[in-house]
């Protein structure tokens, strides 16, 4: 697989001619429907043993971080 240039941007048509509908619908605020609970972006500095530990764990691990500090404030 090559990287795009700026010739292959430059011909690619805009989203909205080939997803018209998608487009519309995101226009006239149809798209994803707000969340209960939205995320809020942080920088978080841990120890990399922790990190470490999270990750072995597979995929996903600050979903695991969220479940493991909400558990921790519903203990407060």
């Amino acid at each position: 697989m090559r990287e795009l240039t700026r010739g292959d941007i430059a011909e690619m048509k805009p989203f909205k001619d080939v997803f018209p509908d998608l487009h519309e619908s995101w226009k006239r605020g149809r798209g994803r429907p707000p969340k209960e609970q939205p995320k809020q972006r942080l920088t978080l500095r841990l120890d990399a043993d922790i990190v470490a530990w999270l990750k072995q764990q597979g995929t996903g691990y600050q979903t695991r971080i969220n479940s493991i500090l909400r558990e921790a404030m519903k203990d407060r």
